[in-house]
């Protein structure tokens, strides 16, 4: 927990009590939101309402998670809007109805919603992202050369479905997420065909599968992302990336490492309260993300892991406060 100031047990009381008055949407109960909660209920009183973009993966999640209950521990009003990434997001930040995007992979796609103002770019959080094609470990130990682009059309027919036309099935990210499979698969002159898996827990079933009965499958994955803790997977690699912007790419090189970036809208650091420095302070590594999401996935509620992390990381939660 947060490093408390001597106070009253009245004042205790009432910092808890508006913490969760406060709250806009379920989290952890009185005593975890206590834990990281300020004991002067005016600082308390004097946080506003936002609203955090929820994007459809585990790990942001985890992000997001914990950014909202040390605000709502902070006496700010928290609500959480799923979205697509991207340009629905952008847009929502711009109609003023979401407030901060905790991770975007998008390499300044946001630009143009960045020149009209609406969207700022406070820094990265800590979390360096690395998109790719994988496939299961297994193959890679049976077939070492296959994690050389330059030889996956030497495999391509181990990859053939019902689905793939004759061609290796090659599983494309859902919508809204950094793709550019197709791109890599014409400039490349693969002989492969791009299948969308609509969902991140597609592509996991796919490479689960393909671990567990020993199939041949590749796909789109990433990190920081727990997955990879339970079904090794192993990176195809495409010659040194040379491109940030997905829609410049030529298709011919690999995905490049993200710093991946916080956005917020102007609200946000107009208001310079509570929020505002927990966002603009907050940063961490991969296996702080990967720890929390584990959690998440082994059915602990998305508040609770969050807590746990919070509690368990005091001295680094205070810094984001200051």
């Amino acid at each position: 927990m947060i490093q408390k100031k001597k106070a009253t047990a009245k004042a205790s009381v009432l910092a808890a009590a508006a913490a969760l008055l406060l709250s806009a949407c379920g989290g952890a109960g009185v005593d975890a939101e206590a834990s990281a909660a300020p004991t002067d209920a005016a600082e308390v009183a004097a946080c506003g309402s936002y609203a955090i973009a929820m994007h459809a993966w585990v790990g942001y999640t985890a992000s997001a998670q914990v950014v909202t209950e040390i605000a709502k521990a902070n006496g700010c009003a928290i609500s959480q809007v799923s979205l697509a990434e991207a340009g629905v997001t952008y847009d929502a930040m711009e109609a003023g109805s979401v407030d901060l995007v905790i991770e975007d992979w998008g390499g300044g796609r946001w630009q143009e919603w960045a020149d009209r103002g609406a969207v700022v770019e406070i820094g990265d959080n800590g979390n360096i992202g690395i998109i790719g094609m994988y496939v299961p470990q297994w193959m890679a130990d049976e077939y070492p050369d296959i994690t050389d682009s330059a030889n996956l059309n030497k495999y391509a027919d181990l990859f053939v479905t019902d689905e793939s036309k004759g061609k290796g099935a090659w599983y494309e990210g859902p919508p809204g997420y950094t793709t550019i499979g197709e791109k890599m698969i014409s400039a490349n002159k693969l002989n492969f065909t791009a299948i969308s898996t609509g969902s991140e827990q597609a592509l996991i079933d796919v490479f689960t599968k393909a671990a567990e009965d020993k199939t041949p499958a590749i796909g789109y994955w990433y990190t920081p992302q727990n997955f990879l803790a339970k079904v090794p997977l192993a990176r195809i690699k495409f010659p040194a990336n040379d491109w940030t912007d997905p829609e410049q790419a030529s298709g011919l090189t690999d995905y490049p490492e993200l710093p991946l970036q916080k956005l917020v809208t102007p609200k946000v650091i107009d208001a310079n309260d509570a929020f505002t420095k927990i966002v603009k302070n907050f940063t961490w590594t991969n296996d702080d993300q990967n720890a929390i999401a584990a959690d998440i996935e082994s059915g602990t509620d998305p508040a609770v892991a969050a807590q746990k992390w919070i509690d368990a990381n005091a001295e680094t939660v205070a810094g984001w406060l200051k």
